[in-house]
């Protein structure tokens, strides 16, 4: 995926553990862990907020885009199966 999470970089920064920023932010550390690891399909305004304000950062310092190469992109199906789950532009 070409979103890149960065959530370990400012965890790293601020000293801070997961269970800690999950506690302070107000979501488990499971959900936490699923926005770290890159595998959410999606984050809500709000939390992403509380992200920020915790860790005393901007979203694109938690966040970032990266191109996908194109051997990776037409490999098993991937890039057709994240279309379908998330939507493709215009539906």
């Amino acid at each position: 995926m070409p979103i890149v999470v960065d959530i370990d970089v400012m965890l790293a920064r601020r000293k801070m553990s997961v269970g800690e920023l999950a506690d302070r932010v107000g979501i488990t550390p499971a959900n936490l862990a699923v926005l770290k690891n890159g595998r959410a399909k999606a984050v809500r305004f709000s939390t992403l907020a509380a992200l920020c304000e915790v860790l005393t950062c901007q979203p694109g310092d938690l966040l970032r885009w990266e191109t996908e190469d194109v051997e990776d992109a037409g490999g098993a199906g991937d890039a057709a199966g994240a279309d379908e789950t998330v939507g493709a532009p215009g539906e």
